[in-house]
Parts: C-alpha cells; structure tokens; sequence
C-alpha cells in the first residue's frame, strides 16, 4: 500500500472547522424552508467536525456513522464527502470510498487531494496504473506535493517502471529533505537490482533523518548482515524490532513493497536465533511502541 500516512489529516480537520457558516438562501424560498435548510446543512457539518476529530485517534467504527449523516444533510460540502470517502478507505471499503471520492470530485474537480484519495483507492484494488493516473492529476492541481510524488512512485514501483518511480522518489526529496520513506524506497530498488552498496547508502541517509524509522534501519541490517558486517547488523535488527516488531512479519514487509531478493534475505536473518531472542524478549517484556505504517494510505 502507498506510504501516505492517514488520509483523515489535520488539513482536512482544518478545512472543516475553517468552513464558513452555511448562506442564507434565495429570497424566494419560503421563509421557514430557508431556516431550516440553513440549519440542517450546519448539523451536517457539525457532525463532519466530530467525524474528522474521532478520525485523529482511529476511531472510523465511531466516525462514519457521523460522516454519512453530514453527507446527507451537507450534500454538496465536497469536503464532507472527501471525509467520508476518506473514513470509508480506512475501514478497508474501497468500492464505496470511490463512490464518495468521486463525487467529491465532481463538486469541486480542482481538489488535488480528492485526487490523491482516488489513486490510494485503486492502489489498495491493485490497479497501478490507474492509481498512477489519478496520483498524476493531483499532482497537477498541486505540483509541490513531495506525498504526490512518493504516491506517484509507489505506483510505478508496483507497475516495475523502477527508473521512473525512482525518479518519482526523488522529486519527493526535493520538494522535503526529510522525507525518508522516498529515500528508504529508493534503496528497496536498488537492492533488488543488485546495487547493495547502493541501497545502503540510501537506508544510511533515511536512519539518519529518523533514527527511530524501524524499515530502513532494518533493511540496513540485513544488507550489512548479508554482506559480511554480522555484528553491526544483528545490533541494527535488534534495534529495528524493538521500534517496531511488525517488521519481522514478512507479510507486512511485502505490503511495505520489499522485494524478493531482500525478502529471501531478511527471512534467514530473522531466524538467526539472537533476533530470535530479541522478539522473544520483546513478547515477554513491554510491548514495543506502536507505529503508523508508513506505506498506509490515501491513507
């Protein structure tokens, strides 16, 4: 899945709480018909609030039920439907996401972000290309978007186009240094054509943006593991899955975008019975801190 992390951001948050109260309508509405329109629009978009406030702590199950009301007394609040479609993603319900997402397109096609949403949504449904299309007309309504081009990037990941995605990855960097998981999936690739050193310089870069990114400093570890370096790497790993042990499910790596030859190696290295200790040790012990997937979409 792509590396947008949550599509419930404060953005939209800010976007709702800013909105202007609903106006006034035409004078030739009856009177009380005015009132309450008025009124039921600015129900709807109260809801829409708590939808997006209960959607910062990952309560979706309490959020839609909110967010579908607001649709329906807010039918044409294109970030209402942005929201619903948003939640509806979060909860895994793809089809219906689209349906919400492309109608929060039509009431306002110059939402880059809608844009975004749509391309997570055919990504999770495993269509790049169609993903790609969408990630490209966001990117057009908003060309310094640095998660547009990562998005972008993950398509053409899964779409083996890996000199474009790479390219992709890097317009993402330029637009914002920091941002590692561009970096972390440059070296996903050339790691799986065979340019170790390559890869690692690329983990080395995105560790030392964020020391606690558990992906790159894991993949780190194998490669240094593999190449020889067996002591600095199994320190790395252990430190990599004590961030973050779910990287020692290979399911969850494959859905980060890891690739066979570095999936091949990182299976012999959690079996190397010191990782194993250490995830035993992690079992027994505090859990480790829990951690947002960085691949998550648009989430």
């Amino acid at each position: 899945m792509p590396k947008r992390i949550g599509l419930i951001s404060l953005l939209i948050l800010c976007g709702l709480c800013s909105m202007p109260q609903p106006g006034t309508a035409q004078a030739l509405v009856p009177h009380t018909l005015q009132l309450d329109a008025a009124k039921l629009e600015q129900q709807g978009l109260g809801l829409a609030k708590e939808a997006a406030q209960l959607a910062q702590f990952q309560q979706y199950e309490l959020a839609l039920p909110r967010a579908r009301l607001a649709s329906q007394l807010a039918p044409n609040n294109d970030k209402v439907w942005f929201l619903l479609g948003g939640l509806y993603l979060q909860t895994k319900d793809v089809n219906t996401a689209i349906s919400a997402l492309n109608k929060a397109a039509t009431l306002n096609p110059k939402n880059g972000d809608v844009q975004f949403a749509l391309g997570s949504a055919h990504f999770q449904q495993q269509k790049y290309q169609e993903a790609a299309n969408y990630y490209q007309k966001g990117l057009a309504l908003k060309p310094n978007d640095p998660e547009g081009f990562f998005d972008l990037g993950n398509a053409y990941f899964m779409l083996r186009k890996f000199p474009d995605a790479v390219s992709q990855f890097k317009k993402a960097v330029s637009f914002d240094k920091k941002f590692w998981p561009a970096i972390n999936n440059i070296g996903l690739i050339l790691y799986e054509q065979g340019d170790v050193q390559g890869a690692i310089a690329q983990w080395q870069s995105a560790v030392a943006i964020d020391k606690q990114a558990a992906e790159p400093l894991l993949a780190l570890a194998v490669a240094l593991y593999t190449k020889g370096d067996q002591k600095q790497g199994v320190t790395m790993g252990q430190a990599a899955l004590r961030i973050d042990d779910r990287y020692a499910d290979v399911d969850f790596l494959k859905q980060n975008l890891w690739g066979a030859r570095l999936l091949g190696d990182t299976q012999k290295f959690l079996e190397l019975p010191s990782i194993q200790a250490a995830l035993q040790q992690d079992v027994s012990g505090s859990p480790s801190p829990a951690k947002l997937p960085q691949k998550q979409a648009p989430q």
